[in-house]
């Protein structure tokens, strides 16, 4: 994907830790995203809420109040972002975890520590073209 094709794609990074939003806020920004963030499952929320529709939701899973998994599914239940694909991101890299967001629906899995952040980049463009990264397991 050529980073024309990426130009108007817009991912959406929840996360309560300011200093890992910012780092995938820029490295999405030179690939030709549009970034929005999220500090944690309520901002998230809201802003879905209030109509954003990313093609991509980048989420984390330990987050305080609402989980990342917690929030998956009230996104799905309250059919927020419909057309958003969902790739979990997080340190948790017990075959429990990925089995459950795979459950879900994500269409990814990566785990913080085996991933810097160019090849989440690149695994979230392997998800834009249709397919799923769950190389972790």
């Amino acid at each position: 994907m050529s980073n024309d094709q990426q130009k108007g794609k817009t991912i959406f990074v929840v996360d309560d830790d300011k200093f890992l939003l910012d780092m995938y806020t820029v490295k999405f920004k030179e690939k030709g995203f549009n970034v929005i963030q999220a500090f944690g499952s309520t901002e998230a929320l809201e802003k879905l809420r209030g109509g954003l529709n990313p093609d991509v939701i980048l989420l984390d899973v330990v987050m305080p109040m609402i989980d990342g998994f917690e929030l998956f599914g009230i996104i799905r239940e309250e059919k927020l972002a419909a057309d958003a694909k969902i790739v979990m991101l997080s340190n948790l890299s017990q075959s429990a975890d990925i089995e459950k967001a795979k459950s879900l629906g994500a269409k990814g899995y990566i785990v913080k520590a085996l991933a810097v952040p160019s090849e989440v980049v690149e695994r979230v463009l392997v998800v834009l073209k249709g397919g799923q990264t769950f190389k972790d397991e």
